[in-house]
């Protein structure tokens, strides 16, 4: 199975890396050989990086917490926010906004403005205002969602990062450190992997070797959400078993019933029996034993 991945992640041209003369020596651990001025990357460790960071990814997914996948360059911007959006998960491909995890508050803040202009154009609000103000929110609105409306449903911080090339995106590593949100990441020979908690040596330049590393990795969170699902469906289950049948009612025959002629031909009963009247004497008795 491993000879297998492998071979995928050959074909895929994971192992390729930078010039040797842009190499990070950090990442010497991670090189197999060099080959005509060029790094190659050692397969076995990146198959091994990668089942290791698909794992904790899949925990991550399944505790319900979010990854943002952050890759802002052209060959993997597409990549990114096609395989973000089936796993259902938040990604910036536009610039890093600065403060967006340190200053996630002002960040939420301009999604609601978002928000709050949508609510406008459905109320009629945005009809009465003039043609040049309305010129200038159309605007403001195509801004936003091109900068933040991939991260519309991100309600608080995400539980991890996946980064596309750590030496571009260094200020997303650099928030993320300070916050102690965990770092996954594709790292090439030029990158500094111990600024990673789980970094994946690859080429991380080719479109083909990005769609095979980030096709797995958002497999794996798939799974994870998948586990959530099926976790909490079998919890409803059980207590659906758990909770006390009602008790059977007992049907009441018509029979048992009393009807209404019933219930008339009794109060006249009642009312024709003799009423024993007291004598005059019984009378007088009763009341001078009152009075007494």
């Amino acid at each position: 199975m491993a000879n297998k991945e492998v071979k995928e992640l050959l074909d895929a041209g994971v192992h390729f890396g930078h010039l040797t003369r842009k190499w990070n020596p950090n990442m010497a651990p991670y090189i197999y050989m060099e080959r005509n001025g060029i790094h190659i990357i050692n397969l076995y460790k990146t198959a091994a990086k990668l089942e290791e960071a698909n794992e904790a990814l899949k925990k991550i997914a399944s505790s319900g917490r979010k990854v943002l996948f952050v890759a802002t360059k052209k060959q993997a911007k597409d990549i990114v926010s096609e395989h973000a959006k089936n796993a259902n998960m938040p990604y910036i491909t536009e610039r890093w906004p600065g403060g967006m995890l340190t200053n996630f508050v002002t960040i939420r803040k301009a999604v609601k403005k978002m928000a709050s202009i949508d609510r406008m154009k459905q109320d009629g609000t945005f009809d009465t205002l003039s043609k040049k103000e309305r010129l200038q929110v159309s605007r403001l609105r195509a801004k936003l969602e091109k900068n933040l409306g991939s991260i519309s449903d991100m309600s608080r911080l995400p539980g991890a990062l996946f980064i596309v090339d750590t030496t571009r995106e260094h200020i997303a590593v650099k928030e993320a450190q300070k916050l102690n949100i965990p770092i996954f990441a594709m790292v090439d020979t030029n990158s500094d992997p111990r600024e990673i908690d789980y970094a994946i040596p690859s080429n991380d330049d080719a479109s083909k070797s990005i769609e095979k590393i980030i096709g797995s990795v958002s497999g794996a969170i798939i799974e994870g959400l998948q586990e959530r699902k099926a976790g909490k469906s079998e919890d409803s289950g059980d207590e659906e078993k758990k909770a006390p049948k009602k008790s059977a009612r007992k049907k009441v025959t018509a029979a048992e019933v009393p009807s209404k002629d019933a219930e008339d031909k009794k109060a006249m009963k009642e009312a024709k029996k003799p009423v024993k009247l007291e004598s005059k004497k019984e009378t007088l008795e009763k009341a001078t034993n009152e009075e007494e």
